[in-house]
């Protein structure tokens, strides 16, 4: 990771000054000022961003989606607060969710009975798919 100025001064002059948590440590030689340069996290493709946050609005969970996708649950709750996104309470309703290859889901269609009252919506994961599946609650 290549630093370009001091973040005191805007020297382009420092030279290496140890570590300090795990992270390298600078001087600036102008201002002599200490610094460290952010840690990089790890980036997440903005596919499963946004596979989770559109499975998050269709009802799951934080855990579900992480069982789903096998990204943190706490980086699901940081992208709902981020993009400030509001869960639809439609408290009638509950999501059921089936991770089905093409023939699975070929041969789940062949009966009728399944959809009769109720709302499906399919979406890609990877070389499966995934069929969320509401219900009226029954009481």
């Amino acid at each position: 990771m290549q630093i370009e100025v001091c973040p005191n001064c805007g020297s382009s002059s420092y030279i290496k000054s140890g570590i300090v948590n795990d992270r390298q440590r600078y001087k600036c030689k102008n201002c002599k000022y200490f610094f460290s340069v952010n840690k990089i996290g790890k980036k997440i493709d903005d596919y499963y961003v946004n596979k989770a946050l559109q499975l998050y609005l269709e009802g799951l969970t934080y855990r579900e989606i992480e069982r789903i996708l096998g990204i943190s649950h706490v980086s699901i709750m940081n992208w709902v607060k981020k993009y400030n996104i509001k869960k639809p309470s439609n408290s009638n309703y509950h999501p059921t969710y089936k991770i089905l290859n093409s023939q699975e889901l070929s041969n789940y269609f062949q009966n009728p009975k399944i959809l009769s009252g109720a709302g499906v919506i399919i979406t890609e994961l990877g070389d499966k798919f995934m069929l969320i599946k509401w219900e009226r609650f029954r009481e």
